[in-house]
């Protein structure tokens, strides 16, 4: 199916059976796109591990909002480079620097 071959932006909701946990997540991560996945479980410690193993960057847990002004915005993949917001979002356009000053006074 095309639509589960590109990104699309629109409210888009496929629905694809699999055997097990090992399963989804290998069809998730088919892909060459990686902007955000989601996962709904009752399983307190799937719901760590499966967005652990998923290629995307932004996966929302048991939610479909995932994003506000505080959260670092962005994908893996094609699916862009570096992320938008937060702090991590500034850092993409700065270059640190390390600097040791000595303050004792000279004689």
């Amino acid at each position: 199916m095309r639509f589960a071959r590109e990104e699309t932006f629109g409210p888009v909701a496929p629905l694809f059976p699999f055997d097990d946990e090992a399963q989804a997540v290998a069809m998730a991560n088919d892909t060459e796109f990686g902007l955000a996945a989601y996962v709904y479980t009752r399983d307190a410690i799937r719901q760590w591990r499966v967005p652990e193993a998923l290629e995307y960057g932004m996966v929302g847990i048991n939610t479909g909002l995932i994003s506000n002004e505080v959260a670092p915005f962005g994908g893996v993949k094609q699916s862009g480079l570096g992320r938008e917001g937060s702090r991590f979002g500034i850092e993409e356009y700065l270059e640190m620097k390390y600097l040791c000053v000595d303050l004792t006074p000279s004689a």
